[in-house]
């Protein structure tokens, strides 16, 4: 025979599981806040902006063949704006004692579409020194970049700055939480279930009757010790009554 459950059935297994539920939400959130605020490094984000123009010459007008090709080259500066020809003398600038792996997983380089923009982004616990990175790197392409392919076309737009009161970029302790708090509870919907799934104990008379597929004729009482004690004194004080009356 097929079981089929229904809506009934499903809120009735929610509601006599809601405290494990809410205990299971619950604990994911604070776990996600706990790690999130106490836990994981804050890291902050600088970014500063270049801007690679039409090449030097001696023409009057701007030449759209060579804006083009501009556009075609910032492929080719993203790739070396983070090689080590770049990032080893930023690294020897700065005293950073990293190695040019560790650096370069701190910057992402990328630019505005169908523009000439480039945006060099630096990430780091210390908003300070992802400031002074990402202005470090524009600053040693922009020179390096003239011996390296023999242009001079590129121009710094924007230095990075770190304003008063920074705010990391991550971890988002508000989203984490939020996030916990739905796989929190559709994880406690799952156990509920879960659990009611592997119960196959027999607990009422409904459960006798959904087994056995037979109607219910009549149901035995239970009756808690004390009641039963009580009852008894009840039925004593008559028959001792009509004793005394009998006596005299």
């Amino acid at each position: 025979m097929e079981e089929t459950i229904s809506l009934r059935e499903l809120m009735e297994t929610i509601r006599k599981r809601l405290n494990l539920i809410v205990l299971i939400t619950m604990a994911a959130v604070l776990i996600s806040g706990i790690v999130s605020y106490f836990v994981i490094t804050p890291i902050y984000q600088s970014s500063t902006q270049l801007l690679v123009n039409q090449a030097k010459s001696d023409q009057p007008m701007y030449n759209p063949g060579e804006i083009q090709t501009n556009l075609q080259l910032i492929n080719t500066y993203n790739v070396i704006m983070k090689s080590p020809a770049i990032l080893d003398q930023v690294n020897e600038d700065l005293d950073l004692e990293m190695t040019v792996s560790q650096l370069n997983e701190k910057i992402t380089v990328q630019s505005e579409k169908d523009s000439q923009v480039v945006n060099v982004t630096v990430q780091d616990p210390d908003p300070n020194k992802a400031a002074e990175i990402a202005n470090q790197v524009a600053t040693v392409f922009q020179k390096e970049i003239v011996d390296i392919m023999n242009v001079d076309n590129v121009s710094i737009l924007a230095k990075a700055e770190v304003g008063e009161n920074p705010s990391p970029v991550k971890p988002q302790p508000l989203l984490n939480m939020a996030i916990a708090f739905i796989v929190g509870l559709m994880a406690g919907v799952g156990i509920a279930f879960l659990l009611e799934y592997l119960d196959n104990t027999i607990k009422t008379e409904q459960d006798v009757e959904k087994m056995l597929e037979l109607p219910i004729l009549g149901v035995i009482a239970t009756f808690e010790e004390q009641d039963m004690q009580g009852t008894s004194r009840t039925e004593r004080k008559p028959s001792l009554r009509g004793e005394t009356v009998g006596s005299k």
